[in-house]
């Protein structure tokens, strides 16, 4: 089967290098699934775990935002933030879950700033996903 380029980067650096038989992202518009020769397209991410399929296996990304691009032969990801499940810290992000749980219960009786609490809690939760937990 053919194969397209895969390349997420972060500020810091690159996160993910490989080729890869189907990528699948979810765009703040929804979600898309990329295949070789795909229609080029920029879009922006949403907090979410990338499928990067290859043969049987499936690697998972937690990407914290940032634009999506796609060639015919390549598809570049430029995250604020991503990790693949061997750099997550699993304790950290289960703190950090509990917390902005904490903090979403709390927001209905304190001014606590809700959409951040929540895209907290996802970030969190897309991290323990992405490292099996």
């Amino acid at each position: 089967m053919s194969t397209v380029s895969v390349n997420v980067v972060t500020p810091d650096g690159a996160i993910y290098e490989g080729d890869v038989e189907m990528v699948s992202a979810r765009a703040q518009s929804g979600e898309l699934g990329i295949l070789p020769g795909h229609i080029p397209l920029v879009a922006p991410l949403a907090v979410g775990a990338v499928r990067l399929k290859n043969d049987s296996s499936v690697n998972l990304v937690s990407v914290s935002g940032g634009f999506i691009e796609v060639r015919p032969d390549n598809v570049t990801i430029l995250a604020e933030a991503a990790e693949t499940p061997s750099h997550i810290d699993v304790e950290r992000a289960q703190k950090a879950k509990e917390r902005a749980e904490d903090r979403l219960e709390r927001a209905k009786q304190e001014e606590i700033d809700f959409k951040r609490a929540q895209l907290a809690l996802q970030r969190a939760t897309t991290r323990l996903k992405v490292a099996g937990k």
